[in-house]
């Protein structure tokens, strides 16, 4: 894939080990990885698969954000209303490239990081419905590793 070429290239050649580490440290801190079962008629199984990485950072450090984001340069910048900027990585390769590089620096984050990866390996081998319901179950994992005031839980139908 394209981006996961241009992702693995950019960050494997130009990003030290200490560079990696501030950006899992980043991650631990100020960040947010999380996948969501989004319904969606025109997929097969009726839902699409939606993995995230998100920074968070106050808007009075906007300028330096912006380095850090343009640094890594796998996503895109939004300003919420409440003053806060979210750097979101959504693409499928741009979230498995990251994962892996920043994958042995990460400490509060181990799981979700592993779990992830774990996801969109799954997610390459769908090839049934059975298959999407085992990956629906390591889906429903975040679930116990992350905390959310809005979750929806929502049930598969056979």
């Amino acid at each position: 894939m394209l981006g996961e070429y241009r992702g693995k290239l950019f960050m494997n050649k130009f990003f030290s080990s200490i560079k990696k580490a501030y950006i899992a440290g980043f991650l631990d801190g100020d960040g947010s990885i999380y996948v969501r079962l989004k319904p969606n008629s025109t997929y097969k199984y009726g839902f699409q698969v939606a993995p995230y990485i998100v920074f968070f950072q106050s808007q009075k450090s906007r300028v330096n954000f912006e380095k850090i984001c343009s640094m890594i340069g796998l996503g895109h910048l939004r300003e919420r209303n409440d003053g806060i900027l979210e750097y979101i990585i959504s693409k499928h390769d741009a979230v498995n490239v990251l994962l892996k590089i920043i994958k042995p620096y990460t400490i509060l984050k181990k799981e979700q990081v592993a779990l992830m990866l774990k996801i969109l390996k799954q997610k390459e081998k769908v090839k049934s419905k059975k298959d999407f319901i085992k990956l629906a179950e390591l889906i429903d994992k975040f679930r116990i590793l992350n905390y959310s005031k809005r979750r929806k839980i929502r049930k598969l139908t056979p």
